[in-house]
């Protein structure tokens, strides 16, 4: 792989000049694609040309049918030309090239539209530099013989993975460190061993943001090393052309069918509507806007709750992981259907964003009430090419074996690492394979240990209850009260007797008295207000009695018309109870010894659910003796004396 890689890196670094490094991946990518398919049905062309004008005159799906027969391939290339009769004719190589990739057949022409290959094409004739590349290209040895499926998934992806790099784009919005894909994929099939290796199994894997197709590829590799007689059908879909043209190069070279690797955005477009899968995967883009889906995507939980994908809630229009994490599990079977594994990447966000109540929280809480959370694993910090956060491996199932149901593992991964020699963008750390094989272990254990938690499902929901205190005011008409009652809106509507009237009546409130109680404060109030002949409408009232109240815990507790105390809002405050425990015995216990007149509001009580997964491996790193630190720094202090007098000297 590593010679295949270096030679295309060769021909890119010789578009240096024409082509600025961002735009190498436009050239070298389909160009990959195409001396690849061009290998894969040499062996083969023979019969396609030969079984081609003979077809002609049949209906498109007959003749389609009848060509990929003939190469043995669901693709087909009916064009005369390969890369040597190319390279053979360079003064008519561009219009060569159009038509060679014009006698594709259509599932893979495609690819090359994805591509705008013909732009890149056209940019390479007007800077002379077409014929070179061709040649070069026509050079490399892809024949399956010579280069493996899975070979040439991984010159795939590093070469996504170089052309992002050189773009400045995201690598990570594409590409997902092999190491990670590999964890992925031993934990999502870690309890299905035996069904899996029976002769004759029929699976389907499916990734909604499949990018370069790694996961697939992984997934793929793994089942058929355990199986070699597995039937496999592979789906995935992606919003980026480059990263579909090349899944999809990828998935057909593999013998997956062509139609199974989908375009198009898949919180607005799922292109997979009515279909359920045996395993999902996904590493969805991390901290990613959704303003522009959020009009479709909140009319579906509107109008379809549950029985579209969206059913418990959104997250913040600032993060939309949540969202591929709900639509993973509206792929899964039924279980009376067999079910389904899921595993996704998630930064920390989805853990514990979002207050009870709220869309996230909602979220969480539904997953657990549903039983649908397996496994959490932390992973290393710096382990993905475009951020260094910390990311968690979420395992979701609605198939849990029977020591595992109503239960969720959380696995700390987040020490088991080997740095890099030199760091790739933000990734800086790796899995080896022991750091693989030792989490596949704890999860596989499913045992309480240092980097291992078991908890019920109900440890990580609670309730967010409101605790009110009284309003207690005290009225007292100062002057500086006085003013700022003329503040406020409604009394500003008043005309100029009015307002003259109305402070008249407030400066006769003003002789040091003050009022414990609204409803004798008012009174006072309206009785001056009569004796400056106006009346006072309720506006103006209670705008009145909002200036010149002041708070005053020795003040008679404010009530509302039916006599119950009113809450003060400066005062108001919000606590989580945990699940297990009653809400009434949590006021007594906790807050009632220090605010005896308290009380819950419990039509503002909220459930939620959070997942403080550091909390649960924290370890207390107790500081340094107070000696130790002295003793370092009369050394430092030692060390700037010597240096001082040494300058003195």
């Amino acid at each position: 792989m590593v010679n295949h890689v270096s030679f295309i890196w060769n021909i890119a670094e010789s578009l240096r000049g024409p082509f600025k490094p961002s735009e190498y991946g436009s050239v070298v990518l389909p160009f990959t694609v195409l001396r690849r398919l061009d290998a894969v049905l040499a062996d083969t062309k023979p019969d396609v040309l030969a079984k081609a004008p003979t077809v002609t005159s049949l209906p498109d799906v007959v003749r389609h049918n009848l060509l990929t027969a003939a190469s043995g391939r669901q693709f087909y290339n009916t064009s005369p030309f390969d890369f040597a009769k190319l390279v053979a004719d360079p003064q008519d190589l561009r219009q060569n090239i159009a038509s060679y990739i014009a006698g594709f057949s259509p599932n893979v022409r495609d690819i090359f539209e994805r591509f705008e290959f013909d732009k890149t094409l056209n940019k390479l004739a007007e800077k002379n530099k077409l014929f070179a590349v061709t040649e070069k290209f026509a050079q490399a040895d892809f024949h399956p013989k010579t280069v493996s499926n899975i070979q040439m998934g991984l010159v795939f992806e590093e070469l996504i993975r170089w052309a992002n790099e050189r773009s400045n784009e995201t690598a990570g919005d594409h590409y997902t460190p092999r190491e990670v894909i590999s964890l992925m994929v031993q934990l999502l099939f870690a309890t299905d061993d035996d069904a899996l290796s029976k002769p004759g199994v029929v699976r389907s894997i499916y990734d909604p943001t499949a990018g370069t197709g790694g996961m697939l590829s992984v997934a793929d590799e793994h089942l058929r090393a355990m199986n070699p007689g597995i039937q496999l059908s592979l789906y995935g879909q992606d919003y980026n052309d480059a990263s579909y043209a090349i899944c999809k190069a990828d998935m057909v070279i593999k013998g997956q069918d062509v139609d199974n690797i989908a375009l198009g955005d898949t919180l607005t477009d799922d292109r997979f509507p009515d279909k359920k899968f045996d395993y999902g995967l996904s590493n969805p883009p991390f901290g990613v806007d959704w303003k522009d889906q959020r009009e479709e995507v909140d009319h579906e939980h509107a109008t379809l709750g549950f029985v579209g994908r969206f059913g418990p809630g959104t997250p913040a229009v600032s993060d939309g992981a949540m969202l591929f994490l709900l639509h993973l599990v509206s792929k899964m079977r039924k279980p009376e259907d067999g079910g389904s594994r899921m595993a996704i990447v998630l930064n920390g966000s989805p853990l514990f964003s979002g207050g009870a109540g709220g869309g996230e929280s909602n979220i969480r809480k539904w997953l657990l009430d549903s039983d649908l959370v397996g496994a959490i694993i932390g992973l290393p910090k710096d382990m993905f090419y475009n951020t260094g956060i910390s990311t968690y491996i979420w395992i979701l199932t609605n198939r849990k074996r029977p020591e595992r149901k109503g239960k969720v593992q959380l696995i700390d991964a987040r020490e088991f690492y080997t740095k890099l020699r030199k760091g790739l963008g933000s990734k800086r750390n790796e899995l080896s394979a022991q750091d693989i094989t030792r989490i596949v272990e704890l999860y596989d254990d499913f045992a309480d240990a240092d980097e291992s938690k078991i908890f019920h499902n109900e440890d990580f929901l609670y309730r967010t209850i409101t605790v009110e205190r009284p309003l207690r005011l005290r009225w007292q008409a100062t002057a500086e009260a006085i003013d700022a009652v003329f503040d406020a809106k409604p009394v500003q509507k008043l005309d100029d007797a009015t307002a003259t009237s109305l402070r008249n009546a407030l400066e006769t409130l003003d002789t040091g008295q003050s009022w414990t109680n609204r409803d004798t404060f008012r009174k006072a109030l309206l009785a001056a207000a009569v004796a400056q002949g106006i009346k006072l409408p309720m506006p103006i009232i209670k705008a009145i009695t909002a200036a010149l109240g002041e708070q005053d815990d020795t003040a008679d507790i404010c009530t509302d018309t039916k006599g119950n105390p009113e809450p003060d809002p400066s005062l108001r405050d919000t606590e989580n109870v945990p699940w297990d425990q009653n809400i009434n015995d949590y006021l007594t216990r906790e807050v009632l010894p220090y605010a005896p007149d308290a009380w819950i509001d419990h039509t503002k009580t909220r459930e939620g659910a959070e997942i403080p997964f550091t909390r649960h491996f924290y370890k207390y790193v107790p500081p340094r003796p107070l000696e130790d630190i002295d003793r370092d720094l009369e050394a430092v202090m030692n060390d700037l004396r010597t240096m001082l007098q040494e300058v003195e000297k």
